[in-house]
């Protein structure tokens, strides 16, 4: 009974409040799988055959001969038509694999192994795979339905129809096939697609506008309280990459424990079993909140100390894997961009074009997290106030003990903080993606001079002064990276020059309404030269 109690207890409604994201990280490793769709043609290649020879056994023969482009042969031919379709689409599927391995080869000496994940879950490319063998299990499956000596019922004229209009669509999805992965490969595509997945984690983690009861919540008192109580360390549950965070669960376990949760750790971040990811604060005796009711009638919540079912409980509410993978995490998107950008500045693939687009698409993405605001680090337990002040008996004003607790528990409760986790900064992000192509573009003035002209174009999504030194501080070091790697002194002045006018641009006033060209010494000598001969 007490283990039953215990697992109850794990997988109590509580602890599917995240059941959501849950089903969708499933999903996501479905998707991620290569097998999922394939499969998923098979099986409906395997349902539709019987189906089809069911459906022929009870239909007119005569209206299937008046159709024109209805298969009306005998069984030979019918026999015939389902060998060539059942080998034909078996051959194509062999090379379709063939040149998938090939995409994937090339694209992880290329672009890196990290970007295997977008052509692995590239739906198209599944999906035509699928087409090909499903069609290929119909075939065997109908083939071995056409009977020479069966008088009655001898050739299921409408699946072999069926067949030859698959065995078509096959060759289109072939030729789609072709032109799919020649698009795919190009360096232009695969940065694109690794932009819109970092733009919809953005979208997913930040919010259109500023929040007011954001700022309401960092302003609560706990916050600042918290960290003199009485602290646990929580360490991983295991080693891997922390993939997520499911802030409903862990909300009513810390809740649950009269407590706060803080976790310091990031996502994507790589942790052992020994790792501290965070701490556990338990909230004094005294504190106000303990005195509130919960859902049970004259139930106070009191703190304990975190007991082996919490430990079974939070291994729930984290999700660590052995590897990284796909998640809502922005800085794994962003860092694919990067990986790109740096592979491209190796001398063995030397395409600093291909380093500036993805500095250009990094600065898109950089620009609507600027925009935006940022996820609050702060998570509270609301409980209804319906459930609080009802069924509540009126307050004895006889016994001062109780006085207090009762006027507590009918008063409109407040949010309760339960979770802390780490939110990085702008500039950290900066740091890890544009930061990590500096570093490595410290010989190229093309990538050196987009990294300039970034800086310019996210001073037009700036909206605090914070953000503005973060620019600054970042131009003074692609200036300082030039100056100490570039091989000719006339680069270096041409990227000085760049760097002091793009500092004088964002601290001039009324920057953002304003347009910003680089002027080169030179060709300002040439303009004035112009002008003063025009006169």
């Amino acid at each position: 009974m007490h283990r039953l109690k215990q697992f109850a207890q794990l997988w109590s409604l509580q602890t599917l409040l995240d059941l959501p994201d849950r089903l969708k990280n499933l999903w996501q490793q479905l998707i991620g799988s290569y097998w999922f769709i394939p499969s998923a043609c098979v099986l409906a290649g395997i349902l539709l055959a019987p189906i089809l020879v069911t459906i022929d056994e009870h239909f007119d023969r005569e209206t299937v001969r008046e159709l024109s482009f209805a298969f009306t042969g005998d069984d030979e031919a019918a026999r015939a038509i389902m060998t060539t379709i059942a080998g034909a689409v078996l051959g194509v599927a062999g090379t379709t694999f063939s040149i998938t391995i090939a995409v994937l080869s090339m694209a992880s000496s290329q672009f890196g192994p990290r970007l295997l994940r977008n052509f692995l879950t590239d739906t198209p490319n599944q999906f035509v795979l699928g087409a090909f063998i499903g069609t290929f299990s119909y075939s065997l499956l109908v083939l071995k339905a056409i009977h020479k000596y069966d008088v009655a019922f001898g050739v299921p004229q409408l699946a072999v129809t069926f067949g030859i209009i698959m065995a078509i669509i096959c060759a289109l999805l072939l030729v789609y096939f072709v032109q799919h992965m020649v698009h795919a490969i190009q360096a232009s595509h695969v940065i694109e697609g690794a932009s819109n997945e970092a733009i919809k984690n953005i979208h997913y983690w930040y919010k259109d506008r500023c929040d007011i009861k954001h700022q309401r919540d960092v302003e609560h008192q706990d916050i600042e309280q918290f960290h003199t109580w009485s602290a646990t360390p929580i360490y991983a549950p295991s080693s891997g990459y922390l993939q997520q965070i499911y802030l409903k669960s862990l909300v009513t376990l810390s809740q649950d424990y009269a407590g706060v949760v803080q976790i310091n750790a990031n996502l994507g971040d790589f942790v052992t079993d020994r790792n501290i990811i965070g701490y556990f604060y338990q909230r004094p005796a005294n504190h106000p909140d303990n005195r509130q009711q919960t859902n049970t009638p004259k139930l106070a919540i009191v703190p304990r100390a975190p007991d082996s079912l919490f430990w079974q409980r939070f291994a729930g509410c984290i999700r660590i894997e052995q590897r990284l993978s796909h998640s809502n995490d922005i800085a794994y998107s962003l860092g694919q961009m990067t990986e790109i950008a740096v592979r491209a500045l190796s001398p063995g693939i030397n395409d600093p074009k291909t380093a500036v687009n993805c500095v250009q698409s990094l600065t898109s993405c950089l620009s609507i997290m600027m925009r935006r605001q940022p996820p609050s680090s702060y998570h509270f337990y609301r409980p209804s106030s319906e459930k609080s002040t009802s069924k509540q008996p009126a307050p004895d004003k006889t016994k001062s003990d109780n006085s207090t607790i009762e006027k507590v528990s009918h008063k409109p409760r407040d949010a309760i903080l339960a979770v802390v986790t780490h939110t990085p900064k702008i500039s950290d992000f900066i740091d890890t993606s544009l930061g990590e192509i500096r570093r490595y573009a410290t010989a190229d003035l093309m990538v050196l001079k987009a990294l300039c002209q970034a800086m310019v174009d996210l001073n037009y999504a700036k909206v605090n002064n914070a953000q503005q030194q973060t620019l600054l501080h970042e131009l003074t070091l692609i200036e300082r990276a030039g100056q100490d790697n570039l091989s000719y002194q006339a680069l270096v002045d041409d990227l000085s020059a760049m760097c002091a006018q793009a500092k004088q641009f964002i601290l001039s006033d009324n920057d953002q309404h304003q347009y910003f060209a680089y002027v080169a010494k030179f060709d300002a000598h040439i303009h004035q030269a112009l002008q003063t001969q025009s006169r």
